[in-house]
């Protein structure tokens, strides 16, 4: 008999823009307010690239480009959102020359108390902090980015 473990699959972006700034994004899901890095969730049949374009065209509206990996999961992390499962984060650089194109606000959390609702913003990497992430692999992500 096989024994198919929980895996919850996530792939992000990390768009920086001339500036030295990386986008963020300020969501209300699952009951939650929280900061991370634009993308989302892993569905059967696609791979980690197709993936991360179909999240940035269904939430951006723009086209990305893979610059290159950047970081996967390297420790046992449990999904905050599903019982008995194990979070996997896959992050890449990506790069997009429609980034102009994206609707963004200067204030954090610039949504209303909506579920699903979300707003992007543009944050200079020396100046983020790991704290203002909202989970602990993007605050690994956060602190790692700083030191490129």
């Amino acid at each position: 008999m096989v024994y198919h473990k929980p895996f919850n699959l996530r792939v992000y972006g990390l768009l920086i823009n001339p500036s030295n700034e990386v986008l963020l994004t300020d969501e209300h899901r699952m009951g939650m307010y929280m900061c991370k890095f634009p993308g989302g969730g892993l569905e059967y049949g696609e791979g980690t690239i197709d993936c991360l374009k179909r999240e940035f065209d269904e939430e951006l509206g723009i086209a990305i480009e893979i610059k290159k990996h950047f970081y996967t999961t390297d420790y046992f992390q449990k999904a905050l959102f599903f019982e008995n499962t194990q979070l996997i984060s896959i992050y890449y650089l990506v790069e997009s020359d429609q980034w102009k194109e994206i609707k963004t606000s200067d204030k954090p959390f610039d949504i209303k108390d909506i579920e699903g609702e979300q707003s992007f913003r543009w944050k200079n990497i020396d100046q983020l902090k790991a704290e203002e992430l909202t989970f602990a692999i993007d605050k690994k992500v956060a602190v790692m980015l700083k030191e490129l």
